[in-house]
């Protein structure tokens, strides 16, 4: 039934600690309030954002093409950090993907999206023209709409922050404005980022800024290089 699709169970916690509600009840029937609260009100605050793994991507993993024809050095890397997901989250570290098209950045940046939402973490995933097409939307929005400050926020607060294809959009002063701030944030709060693009550092920062990847860089640290062919011609090519 579509209706029963649609249900889902309450989220146990994960420390089992409490039924899921983010409260354990004390003597004298009184609650305080579980580790995974903060969890919870989290997931309610990502309410609005993109945090579900895109259908092409769904069924990714280490083990599954294209992966396994990667390079290794940087599967291996990316694979270690989905092992240690929610300390690395805890922590604020991220990651940094730099690589030609079709290269796989974005299979593997999936991965790690897909850990953390197992994980149960909020994710936001999107790619840069889209995340900065939903920040436009908001100068439009009506009231009782999501507004600009509303959506910064939860785009400011959520466990990790997946862009993609970042260096996309073409420059302006409204676009290196947006970034550096939304990238400032993080950094200050210690939130983790997911970043994949085509460019190179030198490259990358004169369309975005120094400013905003030399933040990058602190909560990503240096990028991983992923070479090698357009892996979509190879497929192609296996088609034909």
């Amino acid at each position: 039934m579509a209706g029963a699709a649609a249900a889902r169970p309450e989220p146990a916690c994960p420390f089992g600690v409490c039924d899921g509600s983010g409260w354990i009840l004390g003597p004298d029937d009184v609650a305080r309030a579980c580790e995974c609260r903060e969890r919870i009100v989290a997931r309610a605050r990502q309410h609005g954002l993109a945090s579900v793994i895109p259908a092409r991507y769904r069924g990714v993993g280490f083990d599954r093409p294209p992966v396994p024809q990667l390079d290794a050095m940087v599967v291996r890397v990316v694979r270690s950090f989905t092992e240690e997901i929610e300390p690395n989250l805890d922590a604020g570290r991220g990651m940094w993907i730099m690589g030609g098209v079709g290269t796989g950045k974005t299979t593997l940046a999936m991965l790690v999206s897909k850990a953390a939402l197992e994980a149960g973490r909020t994710v936001a995933i999107y790619s840069l023209p889209r995340l900065l097409a939903r920040i436009r939307r908001t100068y439009d929005a009506e009231t009782g709409e999501q507004s600009y400050l509303e959506l910064f926020e939860r785009l400011a607060a959520v466990d990790l922050l997946h862009v993609d294809d970042l260096g996309a959009e073409k420059s302006s002063d409204w676009v290196l404005e947006q970034l550096y701030s939304l990238v400032n944030e993080r950094y200050e709060r210690k939130r983790s980022m997911l970043v994949t693009t085509n460019l190179d550092q030198a490259a990358l920062e004169e369309q975005i800024g120094p400013r905003t990847v030399s933040r990058l860089v602190e909560v990503c640290g240096d990028p991983l290089p992923l070479a090698g062919e357009d892996l979509r011609y190879r497929v192609d090519a296996q088609r034909s």
